[in-house]
C-alpha cells in the first residue's frame, strides 16, 4: 500500500470551566506532565514522519512553548492559532496541510490514544478515504420528545472518539464549505460533501478528559501502561 505524508491537527483550546480548575484541562498534571504532553508524545511516537499541527488559543502559546522544551528529540511542530469554534479551529490547522497527505484530526485532551488506533486509522483511510473510531454504548438509553420518553436500542447508535482521519482530497473541499452549526465533528463536514465516512473500532481507555474524574481514571491507565503505581488511594 503506497505511503503518504502524515498530519497530526491536534485540537486543544478547551477551558477548565468542567474541570472546575483555572487551569485550562489540557494543560493539567497527569503522571507529572501537561495532559497536552502525552497527547502529542503519542502521534510523535506512532510514526517517525508524523508532522504535528497544534491549534490553541494564541494566549496558551507560552504554556505550550514550555512543554514543548520536554521533548528529546523536538518532534516536527507547527502552532496555529484557534478559531471562534472547533470548526475554525480546524480550518486554520488545515492550512498547515498540502495535498496527498493523511490528515488526523483529534481532541488534545484525548492523551491515551495508542499506536495501534493511529495505525489503524491511518492504513483505513489509505484504503475508505476516511477512518472515524467509534465504540459500543453499554448504558441504556432514552429518547425524550417533550414530556414523553422511550427506550431506544443501543446498538443502532456508537460513540464517536478521534482521531477522525481522511486523505487531505477529502477534507480540504470541505472545510471550504461555510460554517454550519451542524457541523459537529470533521465526519459531519465531510459528509456535507456527498461522502460516506469509514467506521473503525475506538478504544475504551481512548477517553476524553472533561471532568476531574477522567483525570483519575487516565492516570490509573497510565500507570498500568508502564507499570508503575498510579498514586490513586
Amino acid at each position: 500500500m503506497q505511503q503518504r505524508k502524515k498530519t497530526a491537527i491536534i485540537v486543544a483550546g478547551g477551558s477548565g470551566t468542567r474541570m472546575k480548575s483555572a487551569v485550562p484541562k489540557q494543560f493539567m498534571d497527569l503522571a507529572g506532565r501537561p495532559v497536552l504532553y502525552h497527547t502529542i508524545r503519542a502521534f510523535a511516537d506512532a510514526y517517525t514522519d508524523m508532522e504535528v499541527v497544534l491549534v490553541v488559543p494564541e494566549a496558551h502559546f507560552n504554556e505550550v512553548r514550555g512543554l514543548l522544551a520536554d521533548f528529546t528529540p523536538l518532534p516536527t511542530i507547527t502552532l496555529v492559532k484557534g478559531g471562534e469554534t472547533r470548526f475554525h479551529s480546524v480550518r486554520n490547522g488545515l492550512q498547515q496541510v498540502t495535498v496527498d497527505t493523511v490528515v488526523f484530526v483529534h481532541d488534545g485532551v484525548r492523551p491515551l490514544v495508542s499506536t495501534t488506533l493511529i495505525h489503524t486509522c491511518y492504513e483505513a483511510a489509505l484504503q475508505y478515504g476516511s477512518a472515524i473510531p467509534v465504540i459500543d454504548m453499554k448504558d441504556s438509553i432514552r429518547e425524550i420528545t417533550g414530556e414523553k420518553n422511550a427506550a431506544v436500542d443501543r446498538d443502532r447508535y456508537k460513540i464517536i472518539q478521534t482521531p477522525q482521519t481522511f486523505l487531505s482530497d477529502l477534507i480540504l473541499p470541505a472545510f471550504d464549505l461555510p460554517y454550519n452549526p451542524l457541523f459537529t465533528d470533521e465526519a459531519t463536514v465531510v459528509e456535507h460533501l456527498g461522502h460516506t465516512v469509514h467506521l473503525v473500532p475506538g478504544e475504551e481507555a481512548n477517553i476524553k478528559i472533561t471532568r476531574p474524574l477522567d483525570l483519575t481514571i487516565a492516570a490509573a491507565l497510565l500507570a498500568d501502561r508502564s507499570g508503575e503505581p498510579s498514586g490513586i488511594r
